[in-house]
């Protein structure tokens, strides 16, 4: 201990004579860091639940916000690693620098490409993501993203832009004139009148001559795409605007098998002319689009020779109660699976571990296979060999990558996806589309029923994420091993961790008695859309274990029981914000600002080096500023002292106060009592301190076994195991809002440190005590009997040998303050507890003695 000391000392730069205002300039630079950390800790989470609720759809933004608000994100994360580097001398120059290149990361996407920036008429899908949605149409942008951001397999091919079909619609004279007139007399409730003129609209498109400048760019493409065999066919599929995005447009325009590099300029004009079908013009009409629309891309795809094929959903798309992946496959082309005209394989994978929960194989008489006819290559039926109609389409293995897959574009896209596949000739998958799944309520659009015949268990909680979820409890403790949480369980905290992201997806609510709004586990859980309710008192103690229970995350209740009318809504994920510019520039930078990786800060991997969002930024620089202030006590020196005033009291310290700003009445006097102490976490330490409870009525009664023992420690030499005899002098460092207690006498030291005021998030107490005259079996008694005691008190302990390290964090002010009085009447009460520590039986008789105010 002395020579970290030292050494602290010297990285502080203190040595022993230095003036009064250079003590506490020092101690104001680190302790004005701290707070500035703290500040920028809860301004940027206010962030991400603002970009989170715009993401979900709650709040709608402008481009130039997206890119403002992430830009502020990036400077609060640099202004966290900086202030993290004043408080720790320097120590953590690597978080900086992960920092820099994550922040260099969102400016590259911020800069990329928007609305009516690409002018080129082709474009290969290895320069196409899902910001270009715009340019060249949804199933083109989803395809890109698949492909070259989450490196998945799909077919080779190149996407055509809305400008060429722009081009193709406006600059053959007078076609568009006609085509808008047209249109213009159309009565969407009369349906013969979209049909008429839908009839000579598609005629006047395919009777135009195409513009010289589009033919030469589809054919340059094809020729980069598939070079000069000409044996190659593809597949020309729309992609339209608006299609494969929040309205689906799913089967209203054309998509053309077998397409050839001489036949590919027709096929065009064949897809182009689709745009304005019969049942496209109602869809539109239906939903509210223009009838007149240009925005038509298409996707020209190599053609799979699919062995077998079919769809995933990522959720089920029916019983939305379900935690499984929904896989639907047949032997051949997939369209019999997704026009329902066969009966399909069907898979339901678990979504928590992956497991195969239910397979059932259809009996598989035909299939779609590609075959030529009189328009080229087309789909065609054929009988399935006997061998295999029975045969699943799928192997376990692929179903449950399937399945992978699936989870990863919901997880990436924040929305259930309905995937398109198939399965070539050498086994692989193919995804050949993704969209999001077609579902209707949405729990932001939705109201609690108010159940008045029904009284809730608990009410009146706030909801962190919404939804509805049905369950056995299950109480969680804070350094719980989660592996094997029960799927489908109500996960119940005293507190919200993100250490519960482990075991998140497998339970179907989760409740904490208490928590922040803007904390890193309500983040995570409206990241997963897990329905959360927070700051419910009393939870633990009145909800058992194994009872069923509904979580209302809509209203903030929660019922004994299923309750039906709760559970019609549960799991009705919101429609997502129709994909605007703006929306599309947030998922693409999502991934490097919300997600949190770092959940647990004693594993290897919680370092600078694996901080992969801002959100790990984060959460690694307010963690460790804790250590760096709670190490603050120990850059005192004999410089320092003419920096602080001697507390005069009864308490039986030599206890010296360094006040920051705030702390003391007269910071200049040199001797103080309780009474000028205005530093509100620290009177109410002294307060615990000095309660006429807690002070000795006369001599203590001393345990001759346990004195007798002390004694033999001492003259034998044997309590040098527990640590270094301390220092008289006891330092408390103090401001209006922030203690930092450190008391070190004979063998013991205890630090006290914590943060005390109204923004909860800020709210924290970290408390250790090591050490001991006593032998060591003693010795760990005590802090096993001081882990009772504050494991009682809700802190999060742990313990190693004689050593206790305790938190107790983002708890309102009066929760903060309470406990500060019981650790003030503990810290008297230790002083010779390990005399009373004689047989384990006394390790929690004393521990609830004290619990219950006998101190005596």
């Amino acid at each position: 201990m002395t020579t970290t000391i030292k050494t602290l000392k010297r990285l502080l730069g203190m040595g022993p004579r230095i003036s009064r205002e250079q003590a506490m300039a020092a101690f104001g630079r680190r302790y004005a860091s701290f707070n500035e950390l703290l500040q920028s800790n809860a301004d940027l989470a206010a962030i991400l639940a603002k970009l989170d609720a715009a993401q979900r759809g709650d709040k709608h933004l402008e481009t130039h916000q997206v890119r403002r608000i992430a830009r502020k994100a990036i400077f609060h994360c640099e202004r966290m690693a900086a202030c993290l580097n004043d408080m720790s001398r320097g120590h953590y120059k690597e978080l900086e620098s992960s920092v820099a290149a994550i922040g260099q990361r969102i400016e590259n996407e911020l800069e990329k490409h928007t609305r009516g920036d690409v002018n080129a008429l082709i474009l290969p899908l290895t320069e196409v993501d899902a910001s270009m949605g715009y340019s060249v149409g949804g199933k083109n942008a989803n395809l890109g993203e698949l492909s070259n951001m989450l490196d998945m397999p799909v077919p080779p091919g190149f996407a055509v832009t809305i400008q060429a079909s722009s081009l193709a619609l406006l600059r053959p004279s007078g076609l568009f004139k006609k085509i808008h007139s047209t249109l213009c007399k159309v009565d969407a409730d009369v349906p013969h009148s979209l049909q008429d003129a839908a009839r000579t609209v598609q005629n006047l498109i395919l009777e135009a001559p195409l513009p010289e400048d589009v033919e030469k760019a589809l054919l340059d493409g094809w020729d980069e795409a598939f070079g000069k065999d000409s044996q190659v066919q593809a597949a020309l599929r729309s992609s339209a605007v608006d299609e494969d995005g929040v309205q689906s447009f799913a089967g209203q325009y054309l998509s053309i098998l077998g397409v050839t590099r001489e036949s590919l300029p027709s096929a065009f004009k064949r897809v182009l002319a689709s745009l304005f079908s019969p049942r496209a013009l109602a869809y539109r009409a239906r939903n509210g689009y223009p009838l007149d629309a240009t925005s038509m891309g298409m996707c020209c795809l190599k053609m799979v020779q699919a062995k077998a094929a079919g769809v995933a959903f990522s959720r089920h798309p029916v019983d939305l109660r379900s935690n499984c992946v929904m896989i639907q496959g047949t032997w051949g082309l997939g369209e019999m699976v997704v026009d329902g005209t066969a009966t399909p394989d069907n898979w339901l994978v678990s979504r928590a571990n992956l497991r195969i929960q239910q397979e059932t194989i259809a009996h598989k008489e035909v299939r779609l296979v590609l075959a030529p006819g009189r328009h080229g290559v087309e789909s065609q039926e054929e009988d399935v060999p006997e061998s295999l109609r029975n045969v699943p389409s799928l192997s376990h293995e692929q179903a449950q990558r399937l399945a992978a897959m699936a989870l990863e574009l919901e997880r990436h896209y924040q929305y259930p996806q309905d995937v398109e596949w198939a399965v070539d000739e050498d086994d692989q998958i193919i995804l050949l589309q993704t969209r999001p799944m077609g579902l209707d309520a949405s729990v932001s659009e939705v109201t609690a029923p108010a159940l008045a015949h029904l009284r809730p268990l608990l009410s009146g909680g706030e909801v962190a994420a919404k939804g509805v979820g049905c369950g056995p409890v299950v109480h969680v403790q804070p350094s719980q091993d989660l592996t094997h949480f029960p799927e489908g369980a109500v996960m119940l905290l005293q507190h919200t961790s993100p250490d519960a992201m482990v075991a998140m997806q497998r339970a179907s609510a989760i409740i904490a008695e208490t928590g922040s709004l803007t904390g890193h586990m309500a983040s995570v859980c409206r990241e997963f859309g897990m329905p959360t309710v927070i700051n419910l008192p009393g939870a633990t103690s009145l909800l058992e274990e194994g009872e069923v229970v509904t979580v209302d995350a809509i209203g903030g209740r929660v019922f004994k029981g299923e309750i039906p009318e709760l559970l019609a809504l549960r799991l009705q994920p919101r429609r997502p914000a129709a994909d605007t510019p703006a929306l599309i520039l947030l998922r693409r930078i999502a991934s490097y600002i919300m997600p949190l990786h770092l959940v647990d800060p004693h594993s290897e991997l919680f370092s600078p080096a694996n901080c992969t969002s801002l959100h790990d930024v984060m959460r690694y620089a307010h963690e460790k500023s804790y250590s760096e202030m709670f190490l603050i006590s120990d850059s005192v020196t004999e410089g320092s002292m003419g920096a602080a005033s001697q507390l005069v009291c009864p308490v039986p310290l030599d206890l010296y106060i360094i006040d920051l700003g705030g702390g003391l009445r007269n910071p200049e006097s040199r001797r103080v009592t309780p009474g000028d102490v205005i530093s509100e976490p620290f009177a109410e330490v002294l307060s615990g301190m000095l309660n006429p409870a807690v002070q000795a009525r006369g001599p203590r009664p001393v345990n001759m076994r346990g004195f007798l023992s002390v004694m033999s420690q001492n003259m034998s030499g044997g309590n040098q195991q527990g640590g270094q005899r301390f220092g008289d002098r006891s330092y408390a460092i103090v401001s209006d809002r922030y203690v930092n207690f450190s008391s070190r006498v004979g063998y013991h030291y205890a630090i006290l440190d914590s943060w005390c005021g109204e923004t909860l998030s800020k709210n924290y107490i970290r408390f250790e005590f090591a050490g001991g005259a006593a032998g060591s079996v003693q010795r760990e008694r005590r802090v096993r009997c001081i882990g009772i005691i504050l494991t009682e008190l809700g802190f999060t302990v742990e313990v190693v040998g004689d050593r206790i390290r305790a938190r107790y964090q983002k708890y309102p002010r009066l929760e903060i303050l309470s406990r500060l009085d019981q650790l003030g009447r503990l810290l008297i009460m230790t002083r010779q507890m390990d005399m009373l520590m004689t047989s384990d039986a006394a390790v929690h008789g004393y521990a609830m003695k004290f619990l219950n105010g006998e101190y005596h």
